[in-house]
């Protein structure tokens, strides 16, 4: 049993399970939105809860798996990153290959559950999820592909409720996308050294700390600007509104933040963007009530 309890936390601190904070209040943000516009009630029932849950996990579980296999080279000389399980032999190269494989399968038979729509689009999502580390290797934009893999999670919520693509959950999925490059490059800040060092591209590394928090600041007013077009389109009230200002106010306290001390980009990586998604979600539920 307790092999079992350390095989399970070697997991979690492979994928950091609790950031799923980030992407799962956005899916369900979709997913009310979509079932108070089908049929006037928010309530999509507990087929659809489960399966999507269970295609939000399963896909995490496979981006954060990929990520880490094919970081492996990356993360072994970077200190803050020499610890990881995929790094110092907790769990072997086979047995990632397993996790990422299985969570894969996973997805694409819970996608084909929901409809034909998620299922077809399974795979272009995966590859999308996969692709994702390698990109910087070659390119800062790795900001903007981590936001796009993110930012897909609204959009699958209201595939799941809908089988189509509203306009509004385009917008919802353009300020997400926003939003998580916007952190991403706030995150990135740790490893701006280790980043040129090596070769690899951010955009910290290639235009330093004081471009990457102005670019940072213009990503996150995209991600404002684009939740309150989405307020609009979905026909959220004010309480909707409330949430996407607040939801402003939280992400000018994390640059205030990270620029007064680097030290303290965890807590405004994690924290105050974890808030953020459970209180937008909440503020939205309120207003569709």
């Amino acid at each position: 049993m307790s092999k079992f309890i350390k095989i399970l936390k070697d997991i979690d601190e492979l994928i950091v399970f609790k950031h799923s904070v980030f992407a799962l209040p956005f899916i369900f943000v979709a997913m009310i939105v979509a079932s108070k516009s089908l049929n006037n009630s928010m309530w999509f029932g507990w087929e659809l809860l489960i399966l999507g849950i269970l295609c939000a996990v399963s896909a995490r579980n496979f981006a954060m798996g990929a990520n880490r296999y094919l970081d492996r080279d990356i993360d072994k000389d970077n200190p803050r990153c020499a610890l990881r399980p995929s790094v110092d032999g907790r769990i072997g190269s086979v047995n990632l290959l397993i996790f990422i494989w299985i969570n894969a399968l996973i997805f694409v038979i819970v996608a084909y559950f929901i409809n034909s729509l998620a299922f077809w689009l399974s795979f272009p999502i995966l590859a999308f999820l996969g692709v994702y580390s390698y990109f910087k290797r070659f390119s800062a934009l790795a900001h903007i592909m981590l936001g796009v893999c993110l930012g897909l999670s609204p959009i699958a919520g209201a595939i799941a409720v809908l089988g189509q693509v509203p306009l509004w959950v385009l917008l919802l999925s353009f300020g997400v996308v926003f939003w998580v490059a916007g952190f991403d490059i706030l995150y990135s800040l740790q490893d701006m050294e280790y980043d040129k060092k090596v070769g690899l591209f951010s955009i910290p590394s290639v235009y330093g700390a004081k471009a990457a928090m102005f670019i940072c600041g213009i990503f996150h007013f995209l991600t404002i600007l684009f939740w309150l077009l989405f307020a609009i389109g979905a026909g959220l009230g004010v309480a909707g509104f409330i949430g996407v200002g607040i939801s402003g106010v939280i992400l000018y306290f994390e640059h205030r933040i990270v620029r007064r001390d680097f030290s303290k980009i965890d807590r405004a990586f994690f924290t105050l963007n974890g808030y953020l998604g459970i209180i937008f979600f909440i503020f939205v539920l309120v207003s569709l009530w």
